[in-house]
């Protein structure tokens, strides 16, 4: 059975960080993708990150490059997602989600997510 455990959501100011983790358990990963997404409230889930966990090659949406980075922990079986420069528009759900079948950036196309962590920033 697989878990994923997202952590390290909350509230915080316009222009400050959280930085997320999404601990994998139940098996091991090293064939797929990990790939973090956000769900805002009346909108649909979108990507926001991803990264390889054989080679720690990553790829980011275009709204976050040059504010979000995402990293692997293999010795943990996590993924993190540090977040900066954060506005009131990156408020949402943010999940984690493990073996792709289809294109990384598409959230239909990963078998198993975590249960999402709330990011909330205020203006």
């Amino acid at each position: 059975q697989v878990q994923l455990v997202e952590s390290g959501g909350g509230l915080v100011q316009a222009g400050g960080s959280l930085r997320l983790s999404c601990a994998a358990s139940g098996r091991t990963f090293s064939s797929s993708d990990m790939g973090w997404f956000r769900q805002a409230p009346g909108k649909e889930r979108e990507f926001v990150a991803a990264i390889r966990w054989h080679d720690g090659t990553t790829y980011y949406a275009d709204f976050v490059k040059g504010r979000f980075a995402v990293s692997r922990d293999l010795t943990k079986n996590t993924v993190y997602l540090q977040m900066n420069s954060l506005s009131p528009e990156d408020t949402a759900v943010y999940y984690c989600a493990v073996d792709r079948h289809s294109a990384y950036y598409d959230p239909t196309g990963y078998n198993y997510w975590g249960q999402g962590t709330q990011v909330t920033v205020s203006s």
